[in-house]
């Protein structure tokens, strides 16, 4: 009776916890025609396998803790006789906040320079050498949105999530062909390099440290003081500003204010007149081609 209480204990003991991430996945393959379409249902299969039923970290995750978030591949080509598949990559991954029925976004990008292999029902396994490039770049951005949702618990608590982006980024540096696409230092602002080159950097440390004040900071403390965490929102938000500054195609600003546009008028229409001017200012320097968005603040 003793062995099979405890055998029971252990049971509940490793139901309590899950993976990281609960991702859905879509595979569109509408601009692909003529070709064998269960391929594409695989493929799918195999994505949600990889990100669902992976452990990315060493940190136990509740399931209710899981963190939620979106990956869509768009094909753009399938080259049959090599297996080959160019695309492009959509992400998004959300956070619930504190005491609300709320989730606010924490990334919203998007990869267009996306190369792979793949046979149906090919299985995606993680090797030290992230030999197959799908897997790498699933395994990448699996670390880049739980690395993100850790800086909003802790300061900076996704720096070893980001350093193994990065050690994937420096192995699949020394991929050939189409296969090192999106790999390529200096070569695209906006690519896999230049992402994880700036969450790596102390140039733009202040956005990392940004998120944990406006998430953990603010946007948790809402339902107790709503005025002061939205007035510490705008005083703070100069250091994105500034971070602009330095350059203003920076990958880290742009994805921050990709998923936050939307978040940011809200709360700043029910700003101090203060609040609505300084936000407004910050938000028109950094992202002019929005401004008709930002007016909804004045």
């Amino acid at each position: 009776m003793k062995l099979i209480t405890t055998i029971l204990l252990s049971l509940c003991t490793l139901t309590i916890y899950a993976q990281e991430l609960r991702c859905n996945v879509t595979v569109n393959s509408a601009l692909v025609q003529g070709t064998n379409k269960q391929v594409f249902d695989a493929m799918k299969k195999s994505i949600e396998d990889l990100l669902n039923q992976t452990n990315w970290t060493n940190i136990p995750y509740a399931i209710n803790e899981r963190i939620d978030c979106n990956l869509s591949l768009n094909i753009l080509n399938y080259n049959v006789p090599d297996n080959e598949f160019t695309a492009e990559l959509t992400i998004q991954s959300r956070r619930p906040v504190f005491e609300t029925a709320y989730t606010t976004t924490l990334i919203n990008l998007q990869d267009k320079e996306v190369c792979f292999t793949y046979e149906e029902y090919q299985p995606l396994q993680i090797t030290p050498q992230y030999d197959n490039n799908l897997v790498a770049i699933l395994a990448y951005y699996a670390y880049i949105i739980i690395g993100y949702d850790l800086d909003t618990y802790e300061l900076l608590g996704g720096t070893t999530m980001f350093q193994n982006a990065e050690n994937i980024t420096s192995i699949s540096q020394m991929r050939s062909g189409n296969q090192i696409i999106g790999w390529k230092a200096f070569d695209n602002n906006r690519n896999r390099y230049a992402l994880i080159n700036c969450l790596m950097s102390e140039r733009y440390r202040k956005v990392r440290e940004y998120y944990y004040t406006y998430h953990r900071l603010c946007l948790d403390q809402m339902s107790n003081n709503v005025t002061k965490a939205r007035a510490r929102i705008a005083e703070d938000f100069k250091e994105i500003r500034e971070c602009n500054k330095l350059d203003p195609s920076n990958a880290v600003v742009t994805i921050f204010i990709t998923s936050k546009a939307d978040e940011l008028v809200s709360l700043f229409e029910k700003g101090t007149s203060d609040e609505k001017t300084k936000m407004y200012d910050h938000l028109t320097a950094i992202d002019p081609t929005h401004a008709s968005l930002y007016n909804k603040i004045k």
